[in-house]
């Protein structure tokens, strides 16, 4: 792909600054255990070892990829960096850490892995997690998510939600799909738009801009400032469309 840039209730501290794991995920030594099941690209969990330790990861390779007419080839992998990197930024949701590093089968992007109950997901945790999947709907707005399933939501063995699955984000062109519409029409709360708001700012230019090129095109990068502001301005959560709003399956 060319590149011409290389409110009450939302309360829960976000992601860190500064991963320590991060450095194991970028240098450690990649080593591939086997293909994880029911994904649409090559998907493979290993283990990353190093000085500091050992930890599992989830390996996306770039040659995995499968070819999208409305994604241009090789990028999922540097998508899937890119939205670890914007929900780091904005303070929410939890993304796993997430590198774009070389590996046994190439470049691709390598995130912690995360200890889940595979028997929650969106559907099962709607109703205690409600705020915290406000701020998902919110950054997928953001991101442009066109592929949010039910699915994507775990429940982390600490109790804390994370979210994944993000090569499909960032578009120029509105894609929002995702199964998060419980709070169409409610009000959006302040101190969220206030987070965007900053966000936003921090997209248009400066030092988070030039973190992100290379992963993203110019145009993506204008388009998701842009989406960040209006969404900073938004006084209740959309309602879906237009457009085909789901995805499909949905969990």
């Amino acid at each position: 792909m060319p590149r011409d840039e290389r409110s009450p209730g939302l309360t829960v501290p976000g992601p860190p600054k500064d991963d320590p794991a991060l450095p194991l995920l970028a240098t450690g030594q990649l080593e591939i255990l086997g293909l994880l099941p029911r994904s649409s690209n090559y998907t493979f969990l290993a283990r990353v070892r190093g000085d500091a330790g050992e930890t599992l990861a989830v390996y996306k390779p770039r040659a995995g990829e499968t070819p999208l007419w409305d994604f241009p080839d090789g990028t999922l992998c540097q998508r899937e960096v890119a939205a670890y990197k914007v929900a780091r930024t904005l303070g929410w949701p939890w993304v796993p850490p997430t590198v774009l590093r070389d590996g046994p089968e190439g470049p691709g992007s390598v995130q912690l892995f995360v200890e889940f109950d595979p028997e929650h997901h969106y559907f099962t945790l709607i109703e205690d997690m409600a705020d915290e999947l406000r701020r998902v709907a919110l950054f997928d707005l953001v991101v442009n998510n066109a592929d949010r399933k039910g699915g994507h939501c775990l429940l982390a063995a600490n109790g804390r939600m994370f979210v994944v699955d993000h090569g499909v984000c960032f578009s120029a062109q509105p894609k929002l799909r995702t199964v998060i519409w419980d709070f169409a029409g409610e009000p959006v709360p302040e101190r969220a738009r206030a987070d965007v708001r900053r966000l936003a700012g921090e997209l248009l230019g400066g030092s988070f801009r030039d973190e992100l090129r290379g992963l993203l095109s110019a145009a993506e990068l204008d388009a998701t400032a842009r989406r960040a502001t209006a969404v900073a301005e938004l006084a209740k959560f959309p309602e879906p469309g237009p457009g085909r709003p789901y995805p499909w399956p949905p969990v």
